[in-house]
């Protein structure tokens, strides 16, 4: 490993789809690794794809802890450990502290299943089709102390049919998804994104409150 490579840590709680994407866009790249996979269950399919992939993987369970605050400050020591460049969150379905997330200000990315400021939390594909939108997405952004409420750096938009289901509306998303999320890790590891106060430069130009390619 070069001095030059950028270390990136996953956290996942789920299947791990977009964890596999990243895996997949930086296999062979001298540029960037994962080098290590962190789940809060330990039943999450997502470690079984790290270990595949011959990364390190961790599992951190709630249950081990009295308090919030004991979990957060348990994983940020671990998340430390891997010395990671950037912070991938990865259907980590945990509210991160304040203190885990401006230890790692700038270095931390999400990925969004839906067009924000639109539909922060969560439900968010029957919210859009409940509010009778026809275009749904998901956002990529820096995070913040504020729930979802990170600059954004890219979004992908999808059309919402007729009779669609939540379910047929977040397959849909999914596959944007995974050709976004990978996109943005790599610019961050090229060194062309950057985090400044509340709005994200990329190749030193601030972009618009909906990211890259945005209309706005």
């Amino acid at each position: 490993m070069t001095s030059s490579m950028k270390r990136i840590l996953v956290l996942i709680s789920g299947s791990g789809s977009n964890l596999q994407a990243i895996l997949d866009h930086f296999s062979g790249k001298i540029a960037a690794e994962v080098v290590g996979v962190i789940s809060n269950k330990a039943d999450a399919y997502g470690l079984v794809r790290a270990r595949e992939a011959g990364v390190a993987t961790s599992i951190l369970a709630q249950q081990q802890f009295a308090s919030r605050e004991e979990y957060d400050a348990a994983l940020l020591a671990l998340m430390r450990e891997y010395q990671p460049d950037l912070v991938v969150l990865a259907g980590f379905m945990r509210i991160l502290s304040g203190d885990l997330v401006r230890h790692f200000a700038g270095r931390m990315i999400n990925i969004h299943p839906s067009l924000l400021p639109k539909y922060q939390g969560l439900h968010t594909h029957q919210r859009a089709i409940d509010a009778g939108d026809e275009e749904h997405g998901a956002s990529v952004h820096f995070v913040t102390e504020e729930l979802d409420g990170g600059p954004v750096i890219l979004q992908a938009c999808v059309p919402i049919f007729a009779g669609d289901t939540a379910e047929e509306v977040a397959a849909r998303v999914q596959v944007q998804e995974h050709s976004i999320y990978p996109l943005v890790v790599q610019w961050f590891c090229d060194g062309r994104l950057q985090m400044q106060q509340a709005s994200v430069l990329l190749d030193g130009k601030p972009l618009g409150p909906r990211g890259y390619a945005s209309e706005e």
